[in-house]
């Protein structure tokens, strides 16, 4: 799309934008794994790196927008998440260069069905952040880093193994980077799953993570020159995105920590579905 388009479609770009924006920030992944799917179904002539880096740009606009909410709420462990994005960098460079060296298809397969078995896993056994005491306790264990955070009278306490963590983003980089998802769709299982995050504050520091992440790619894709052709679609939906996220960011206040595992999940399966189809 270029500035000969009609104000028609730049207008459906960023409802687009303001749309997967709000879902996306409300769940804590920045709506980076729908921005693709959807990019690829509006522009199926385009090349992937074009797309994957419209998808990262604008998926930036949509968790630094975002993470403005959260930090209005006190909600993002700021330590633990400079720690998790700084080990996603090294990968998610890696990953973006991958994208114009390695086939994708093969890996869209074996990535779909991972996607699918991880929502039908969340939807089913989601995490809560409720106690009767108004607390949630996680009692140390050696080895281990803690973490007390206090938000809104509720007093969050967890722990979680540091070096695990930090091998797990690396990971993590490279596959979201390489994919173009932004990585909240992953970001969050893993802090609430394998890192052992509350809900709570899992959905805001994956948005702190994810903002961190996307800058990092989207300045990659600038010296790489992915935005030459998409530089105005960015402006639309980053638009919307903006708008969006501050929706998203409020609406999470109001859905309890299963729900938004679920809704979340709901998001997964379906980017997992489309992805499948797509390859088979």
């Amino acid at each position: 799309m270029g500035p000969h388009e009609t104000a028609l479609a730049y207008f459906g770009l960023l409802f687009l934008g303001f749309i997967v924006a709000s879902y996306g920030t409300m769940v804590g992944a920045a709506g980076g794994f729908l921005y693709v799917p959807l990019l690829l179904f509006l522009f199926p002539a385009e090349h992937h790196s074009t797309l994957t880096a419209i998808a990262l740009a604008v998926n930036f606009f949509t968790s630094f927008s975002g993470l403005t909410a959260y930090v209005r709420q006190k909600r993002v462990d700021y330590k633990s998440g400079l720690w998790f994005a700084a080990a996603t960098i090294p990968g998610a460079i890696l990953g973006v260069i991958a994208t114009t060296l390695v086939a994708r298809k093969s890996f869209e397969g074996i990535f779909s069905i991972f996607l699918i078995a991880l929502a039908i896993f969340m939807f089913f056994r989601p995490k809560t952040d409720t106690a009767a005491s108004g607390e949630q306790h996680l009692t140390a264990s050696r080895g281990l880093t803690q973490i007390s955070k206090s938000v809104n009278g509720i007093t969050f306490e967890y722990h979680y193994n540091l070096i695990l963590g930090l091998t797990t983003f690396f990971f993590l980089g490279f596959v979201v980077s390489f994919l173009g998802i932004g990585g909240g769709a992953l970001i969050v299982p893993t802090l609430s799953y394998v890192v052992h995050f509350p809900v709570f504050i899992a959905t805001a520091t994956s948005i702190f993570i994810v903002s961190i992440i996307t800058f990092t790619a989207s300045m990659v894709n600038i010296f790489h020159g992915a935005f030459h052709h998409g530089a105005h679609r960015i402006a639309a939906m980053g638009i919307g995105a903006l708008i969006g996220s501050q929706v998203g960011g409020y609406l999470s206040k109001q859905v309890k920590g299963s729900w938004t595992i679920r809704a979340l999940a709901v998001a997964i399966a379906l980017a997992g579905v489309k992805m499948f189809i797509d390859v088979f």
